[in-house]
Parts: C-alpha cells; structure tokens; sequence
C-alpha cells in the first residue's frame, strides 16, 4: 500500500502508478477528500517498496499482511471511507447502512404467475430486495434445473418477469449466475449478480461478474474457512468492483448433523469477518437450516450477531415448490421474522449506546 501526501499533485500520483505497472502490477487507487492510497494488484515480491517510497509525493510505503488486503479494514482505513461505514448502494437501498436490509422470494422462478404473486408478498412483509433463482444449480441432473436451463430464449423471459416484478413492486432484484456463459446475459436484467456457494472458488467467474460493474453478492462455501472465502473475494475486488455484499449460508456440519439441519449456520464468522473487512455481510437462515421451522429464530440469531440483513426464501405455498420447499416460508411468516429481526436490531443497537 502506497499513501500519498496530502499535497501530492495529479502528475506525481500518475508517475506511482506508472511505476507500478512497470513492474507488472496493477494499481488500485482511492482518492480521498485529503489524500490518495495506492494498492498494490499481483505479485508484490516484485515490487521494490525501498524504491516506492522515495518517489516524489509519496508519504510511506508498506506490506499488508493479510492476503485480502484490498477489502481488509487497515487498507479501507486509509482511504476516503474510512471514518464511517462502507455501503453497497442498490436503487435507494444502502446495504451496511443503519438498518438491516431483507431479501425474499423464491428459491426458483417457476411461472410468471408465481413470481408477481410472492413480489407482492413479500413486499407487503417488509423485504427490500427480490430474489428469484432463474438458474439453479442442482446436485442431481434430474433435478429441475431452473427455467433457464431451456435455452436463451426461456432464459430471457425469466429474467424479464423478474425484472418487471421488480419494477411493479419498487424492488431492486438480485439472481444467481451459475457460470461465465450467462454473466452478460444475467447482467442485463438484474440488479444484483449472485454467485452461490458452488463457486465460490471460480475465479474466471469472479473476474468477469466483477468486470460487469454491478454489486456482487457472494456467497461462502460451506466447507470453506474464513480466510480463503475472504481471499476469494479479492479477486473481485482485484477488478475494480468493491460493491461487493458477503453472505454467511451455512458450512458442513460435524457428525451426523446433516439429519437435524442442512448446514450449520456459522454465527461466529459474522462478526468475525466484520473485524477484518469493512465489507457488509448477510445471513443466509434458508439454506443453513434447510428447514422453515428454524427460519425465525436463526433469523434473529444472525441480526443479533451483526449481519447487515438476510436472504430468506419465501413461498405462498412452499408444498407447491419445485425447489427446496422444506426451507421456504410463507408471506406472512416472513413479516413476522421481519417484525422480530427489527426489535432485535434495535435492542442490540440501544445496548451499545
């Protein structure tokens, strides 16, 4: 990280950064009220800091230690946003700003008909942002693998019902993409690109969802440590995009816990990963338990332990789901985990006043 002096005029920022590709690496610039930071992109060992440092209008050069550096909270600490909370704005929603965000709808997009109905559910529950899976990634190939799994042409139309839910019902909406091939495609729709547990670790497909511009919401891999999800999560961050919301959905369970819950829901990553990036994070209750009846309080549990908002997967008749109806809950069962996520946000808050 290389911070420039207060005074550092446009031409010496420009020879830093110049300097820094001339060794092969990529220059991550935050320009501030009063100051400009210079991260470093790719292999530093390349790098003479010694050297760096002696440029004119630089300030100090330095490592940071820890192998996300540019989504750590010492890097974000030094730069313009330093001093207050770092949001991901979406329409008129700040995700990590002062009240927890929800996101609802359901696990798969099944029918026009279906969807615009759990829209107006859930937006009557007091969601925020719709969701809705228009390709599903599936353990067995016998399972529905969404709509888009039938082409192009049933993809777009998918896509476009969820877009125009989105709009009848004043909500930014957010699907999962489950491979390069469908980012553009996805991007054109879509508020928000969701990558899933699944690829978590696809690199090809971070870079290109980041290269879109849009906010990324990034799911953990449930067998994956704090240290790699957060590691994993540069590369985004690596393209320039930092709009970036985490997600907490659950890791392996010990033993024979698969027969009680799907996942565990790791609480103790939530505020966690919250001391080592300024990035928010959300939980994700639906696909931790894989059960409706825990959904309630696993809700609570997460808003209590910090997380900035949920995702819950919410059906008018989860009976009828094509896709994990064991997990999903009703329009009315979502308004009242609503009701009690936000007494437990605010007792929190006025515990810490």
């Amino acid at each position: 990280m290389i911070i420039m002096q207060t005074d550092a005029t446009p031409e010496e920022i420009a020879q830093v950064i110049k300097e820094v590709k001339k060794y092969g690496l990529r220059a991550d610039v935050s320009r501030g009220a009063y100051r400009t930071v210079i991260g470093l992109v790719g292999d530093e060992t390349k790098m003479p800091f010694d050297h760096l440092a002696t440029l004119p209008g630089v300030k100090e050069a330095f490592m940071i230690d820890t192998p996300y550096k540019l989504i750590s909270r010492e890097y974000n600490n030094f730069s313009e946003t330093g001093e207050r909370p770092f949001v991901v704005k979406v329409g008129n929603i700040e995700i990590g700003g002062d009240e927890p965000i929800y996101m609802a709808g359901p696990c798969a997009v099944e029918s026009k008909e279906q969807l615009f109905k759990i829209a107006e559910g859930v937006k009557k529950a007091g969601a925020h942002i719709l969701r809705g899976g228009v390709f599903k990634p599936r353990t067995s190939v016998h399972s529905f693998q969404g709509l888009g799994a039938g082409g192009e042409e049933e993809a777009r139309e998918a896509l476009d019902w969820l877009r125009a839910a989105g709009k009848k019902f004043e909500m930014p909406v957010v699907t999962e993409i489950r491979g390069e091939t469908q980012v553009d495609l996805v991007a054109e729709y879509v508020d928000i690109l969701q990558i899933g547990a699944r690829n978590m670790y696809d690199q090809d497909l971070l870079v290109k969802a980041a290269n879109t511009g849009k906010p990324i919401m990034y799911k953990r891999h449930f067998g994956a440590g704090i240290e790699e999800f957060l590691s994993f999560c540069e590369y985004i961050a690596a393209e320039g995009n930092k709009d970036i919301i985490l997600c907490e959905r659950g890791i392996l369970p010990v033993g024979k816990g698969k027969g009680y819950t799907r996942y565990t829901l790791d609480l103790s990553a939530i505020p966690a990963i919250q001391k080592e990036t300024f990035l928010p994070i959300m939980a994700d209750p639906s696909h931790a338990t894989g059960r409706r009846d825990l959904i309630f309080s696993m809700s609570c549990a997460a808003i209590a332990a910090g997380a900035c908002g949920l995702m819950i997967e919410t059906h008018y008749n989860p009976s009828e789901a094509l896709v994990d109806g064991q997990q999903m809950i009703t329009p009315d069962e979502l308004k009242d985990t609503i009701d009690a996520c936000q007494k437990v946000h605010k007792a929190i808050r006025l515990s810490k006043n």
